[in-house]
């Protein structure tokens, strides 16, 4: 008996040997296949990234503007607006994932209760009695396993897992923003088309008032039928504008109910003051690097690194899979004696996995994630590129408008005199009706120019807090000092 439990254990030492041989040059012959995109220089545009940390709590932007009314829609918005409601599942799915893949590396416990009637065979393993007999066999058992994280793949799923979920939180934060930037938008557009039938109104009530004089004036023989029917077809031209403001105001209310989360009609008795709102000017200065803390550009790094982190969990595949697995408890034919102590039994359970030759599919899986890691560094990269576009723009527009503001404000100064001045000039009879129709004419395109401008001056104001990620005074920020790449690949 001892010769053969000594071969038998060197036999099991040559077969450990053995194996542990193949597993090591198994581990030794993975394809070197690396990213081909590599992350944008975002020093180089003037952005200095920031390495990839949790988002900072939420900036309420638009209670600068100090009106209520704007708060509340965009209160309302961001609690019963569908699409971020979707954003917000988003993120519950992801946390419940990434507290799934938390506990891929801890102990597993189960108990397992079984009870079987069977018949033995006759010619099977069992002998007599049990052979050719009618049985009820009882387990009642705990069992445990544990696998060895000891090549850092489920370390790597679980950095990837948290990746995601910072993804699909800086998404929730990115939609937020786009869903309160698009609410003012549409305050602001609401309060500019009001604003301008608020000029078409006056402009009725000035013709109207001038119609009157010319009917004056024709009765005293001063005007001919040529100016009143000129007078008399200038006040349904009038009318056609407002009917046409009254529509256009009417499609923006629901539109705003509707980002809102309300019925359409919600809002049909609201009004907009331009005026009320507090006059946008250009930022004396906007350092770039903040850009980084854009949700989307943040989104995007994220997922770029947890690209990466999926690439190590490949790579990770060909290395061994060390588990240790056990059980305890009773097993017994005849229930009578299942808790018995004779029926107990347990037993451990340590193996090895690693498989040798699978048609190169752990390759295909490794490709398939590289090339996940460079669209995920390509949409990084593009990311960036349009935030710094973004920013660009709106500053140029907010500076080119100011100058047309200071230019508007002098060119409506002037026509307003000339305006006056043919007036007086044609009650005391001193001019002709077409001088005042041309100088009113240029008075009302100067307001309407003006409720554009002041109109355009906040929507350049709300788009360049968007493409700052939801602040312009965010300097006290600590961006850091280093150049983050989002990619998590460091094997």
């Amino acid at each position: 008996m001892i010769p053969d439990i000594q071969s038998g254990r060197r036999a099991g030492r040559w077969a450990l040997s053995g194996l542990t041989m193949l597993a090591l040059a198994a581990c030794s012959t993975h394809p070197e296949i690396r990213a081909t995109v590599q992350p944008l220089d975002a020093q180089a545009l003037g952005v200095q990234a920031a390495a990839a940390q949790d988002l900072p709590d939420a900036v309420t932007w638009w209670t600068d503007f100090h009106d209520d009314t704007l708060s509340g829609l965009i209160q309302q918005g961001l609690a019963h607006n569908p699409n971020l409601q979707v954003a917000q599942t988003r993120v519950r799915r992801v946390m419940a994932m990434e507290a799934y893949t938390r506990g891929a590396d801890k102990l597993q416990v189960q108990a397992t209760g079984e009870v079987d009637r069977q018949r033995f065979t006759e010619h099977g393993l069992y002998p007599a009695p049990i052979a050719g007999s009618t049985l009820t066999t009882g387990t009642l058992q705990l069992e445990g396993s544990w696998e060895l994280d000891l090549f850092g793949r489920q370390r790597a799923e679980l950095e990837a897992a948290v990746g995601q979920r910072r993804a699909a939180q800086a998404d929730e934060r990115a939609a937020a923003l786009m869903l309160s930037a698009q609410i003012a938008r549409t305050y602001v557009q609401l309060g500019r088309l009001q604003g301008l039938r608020s000029v078409a109104e006056r402009s009725l009530a000035q013709r109207d008032d001038m119609l009157k004089l010319i009917r004056e004036r024709v009765h005293s023989g001063l005007d001919t039928t040529v100016e009143l029917r000129q007078g008399e077809g200038a006040l349904p031209d009038t009318r056609l504008q407002m009917a046409s403001y009254d529509e256009q105001i009417t499609l923006t209310r629901h539109a705003l109910a509707v980002l809102t989360g309300q019925a359409p009609d919600a809002l049909d008795a609201l009004n907009v003051q331009l005026d009320q709102l507090p006059e946008a000017t250009p930022p004396a200065q906007l350092p770039l690097d903040l850009l980084a803390r854009r949700p989307d550009v943040q989104a995007a790094q994220w997922r770029a690194q947890a690209a990466g982190h999926e690439v190590d969990a490949a790579r990770a595949m060909f290395y061994p899979n060390v588990d240790l697995r056990s059980y305890a408890g009773y097993n017994a034919i005849g229930l009578d004696q299942l808790i018995k102590a004779s029926s107990l039994q347990w037993g451990l359970m340590p193996a090895i996995h690693l498989p040798l030759f699978d048609a190169d599919r752990r390759v295909a899986n490794l490709q398939g994630k590289v090339a996940d890691q460079d669209t995920a560094i390509a949409t990084y990269n593009q990311a960036v590129l349009q935030a710094v576009q973004e920013v660009a723009d709106q500053i140029s527009s907010s500076t080119a408008i100011a100058r047309q503001q200071h230019e508007q404000q002098a060119a409506q100064g002037s026509a307003e005199s000339a305006y006056a001045l043919a007036r007086e000039r044609y009650q005391a009879g001193l001019g002709n009706y077409l001088t005042v129709l041309g100088a009113e004419t240029a008075v009302l395109n100067q307001r309407r120019t003006a409720v554009d401008l002041q109109a355009r001056a906040l929507d350049v104001h709300i788009g360049l807090i968007r493409a700052m990620g939801g602040s312009l005074n965010s300097v006290q920020h600590n961006m850091g000092g280093a150049k983050a790449a989002p990619n998590g690949d460091r094997s």
